[in-house]
């Protein structure tokens, strides 16, 4: 491997639930080094009313997800009570071009996503492309904010699809990983991931020797709150983005040394 790879030498971690492949085949093509270890996981909520509420969906004006994981829940109940997807007449607001990518997999199609993928600005730009709306219904997570439902000027009945769960899992990992002498990049995507960092690894390990990125201001405000320094924030709110961000740091790095 050439040596002058922007990330040549680096440990990445990756904080989130999902792996993905294209990241992790980005990040070592960079040359870097890839260490999953998650902080938090998520189930499908499965319940009684669930046919009810895919009824419900189905008939609703707008469907609005803010991540993969309620994609993927609501893919789940769709094949578990066979329901086709074509008898959705609903249109989909998504936050986040991840997410808008899980459902078009599925065959839907993207009618709406902010310019910022953020809850707080998909709640000022949306109702000026819908106008007013009788039925919105809103598939989130557990730890969801309400930013969508309190955010939007019209009636949002929310439907809780999946549970996130903190984990400890990893922290025995992420701990000998950060007090490492390599240099060390900790990815942080979510808030949830942040706390379960600030209460059992950073107690040991502290904030600093390694680098923080963030996804998101949401995200990023979390990590202030607790003490932590955020290094890497890029303007596009994706893991990609963060990627590119420290292959820029890298290789500017890497001509510092060449001058």
């Amino acid at each position: 491997m050439p040596s002058n790879l922007p990330l040549q030498g680096r440990q990445i971690v990756l904080t989130g639930t999902k792996m993905m492949d294209s990241v992790f085949s980005k990040i070592t093509a960079l040359g870097g080094t890839v260490h999953y270890l998650p902080l938090i996981t998520v189930h499908e909520i499965e319940t009684p009313e669930d046919s009810i509420m895919l009824h419900r969906a189905f008939s609703s004006e707008w469907l609005i997800f803010t991540s993969q994981n309620a994609v993927q829940a609501f893919s789940n109940k769709l094949k578990r009570l066979n329901k086709a997807k074509e008898n959705c007449r609903a249109k989909i607001a998504v936050v986040g071009e991840k997410t808008a990518q899980a459902l078009q997999k599925l065959g839907f199609t993207i009618d709406f996503m902010p310019s910022t993928y953020s809850a707080d600005i998909f709640v000022k730009e949306f109702p000026n492309h819908v106008g007013p709306l009788k039925s919105c219904l809103f598939l989130k997570g557990s730890l969801a904010k309400a930013t969508i439902k309190e955010g939007l000027p019209f009636p949002v009945e929310e439907w809780t699809v999946y549970e996130t769960i903190q984990t400890t899992e990893h922290v025995s990992a992420m701990k000998k990983l950060v007090e490492q002498s390599a240099p060390v990049t900790v990815i942080f995507a979510s808030p949830s991931a942040v706390d379960v960092f600030a209460k059992h690894i950073a107690p040991t390990t502290g904030w600093k020797g390694f680098q923080i990125a963030a996804i998101g201001h949401v995200t990023e405000r979390a990590l202030q709150h607790v003490g932590a320094q955020v290094d890497v924030k890029p303007e596009k709110y994706t893991m990609m983005a963060i990627i590119e961000e420290l292959a820029k740091e890298g290789n500017l790095n890497h001509d510092r040394l060449e001058f």
